[in-house]
């Protein structure tokens, strides 16, 4: 049953408009961005944030090391819902056994896919975690009981305008453009021109993005506030994700003043993903496991399978985050393409697909 509908309104008001519920919500979902921000302005400046250590034959501070394994982490996470999910993996068995297998040995055997595929996983985590946030938001709503169409355009150029236009309009482009260095060894126009010239461009992307989302602002408020007005209730869980949200991204990416942009960003994405995955997936695998003799009960207990999927997802994080053989790269890519391919299609509020 839809979450929208009547038979399951009263589970979405027992929740007070929540996700989850008050105390899940606000440690997972509502929290993670202004926590995210104090994180990053604690550890700046800081021998965790500065001083590299060796890892193998890698030299990286441990905020690098462990940032990094908790993005690996969330990014893996996906198959949790997509390939271990019967009734989501039965539906789109070319893309979940077809598709990453062939772009792996596509990689593996073309310098030119595995330095296209780096640069489209860069570019396309942008796109993805406004998603994200454009995702929760509309949830949201529906636990407020609202169409979960109403607004959708609205919604999801507001998520992007939050999270990408600070991004081309302030100090963090040149970081995300150095991606394209994965073609440095192929092509001097994609792995130097390209950026350069999109960087000659920047101011005046800059103040097209700060006058139309001026415009943009105004026409999304004004409609929000015509909805209130007719009788349709806003929920204040929404707002307070946004807003916190949107606060963190213009200083992080626009300015960048503590130098922690991608360390907070990244760590408050992660945590609310891993987060919803449990909340959503976490009760069936418990169940499929509990009835599987001693070791399926002991599984099924709620905190040690917790404790499974977390540490399950951690160590292919640390793993993707040391690894640096060619072969094991072009897996983590492939992870993380798979990750914001598989979101747009195997979560949906309008079909829904989201746990009442």
């Amino acid at each position: 049953m839809p979450p929208g509908s009547p038979a399951s309104a009263p589970r979405s008001s027992a929740r007070g408009g929540y996700i989850v519920g008050p105390s899940f919500d606000w440690v997972f979902l509502l929290s993670p961005p202004l926590v995210a921000l104090l994180a990053g302005i604690a550890i700046a400046g800081s021998d965790y944030s500065l001083v590299p250590h060796v890892f193998g034959d890698r030299h990286l501070t441990w905020a690098e090391l462990t940032l990094g394994a908790l993005i690996h982490a969330h990014l893996v996470a996906v198959f949790v819902r997509s390939h271990a999910n019967p009734a989501i993996r039965a539906r789109y068995p070319v893309r979940f056994w077809v598709v990453p297998p062939v772009l792996l040995v596509a990689m593996f055997a073309s310098p030119w896919v595995a330095a296209l595929s780096a640069v489209t996983a860069t570019l396309w985590d942008v796109y993805h975690s406004g998603a994200q946030t454009f995702g929760f938001a509309r949830i949201y709503d529906v636990r407020a009981g609202h169409d979960p169409s109403a607004g959708r355009q609205l919604d999801f150029a507001l998520n992007q305008l939050l999270y990408a236009g600070p991004i081309l309009a302030g100090v963090t482009l040149s970081d995300h453009l150095a991606a394209f260095g994965a073609f440095d060894d192929l092509s001097l126009t994609l792995s130097m021109r390209a950026p350069a010239t999109l960087m000659g461009y920047q101011g005046a992307i800059a103040r097209g993005l700060f006058g139309g989302g001026a415009v943009f602002l105004a026409l999304y408020v004004g409609y929000y506030v015509r909805r209130a007005r007719a009788g349709a209730r806003v929920p204040w869980q929404k707002v307070f994700l946004l807003v916190a949200t949107g606060a963190c991204s213009v200083s992080c990416w626009l300015w960048n003043p503590w130098g922690e942009a991608f360390f907070i960003m990244n760590l408050f994405h992660a945590v609310q993903y891993l987060a919803f995955v449990w909340a959503q997936e976490g009760p069936r695998l418990r169940a499929r496991v509990t009835g599987r003799g001693r070791l399926g009960a002991w599984l099924g207990r709620p905190h040690v399978a917790i404790v499974a999927f977390l540490g399950a997802v951690a160590v292919y994080g640390f793993w993707a985050q040391l690894v640096s053989a060619h072969l094991f790269w072009c897996v983590t890519i492939v992870v993380s393409l798979m990750h914001f391919w598989y979101d747009g299609f195997i979560w949906s509020v309008r079909r829904g697909e989201i746990a009442a």
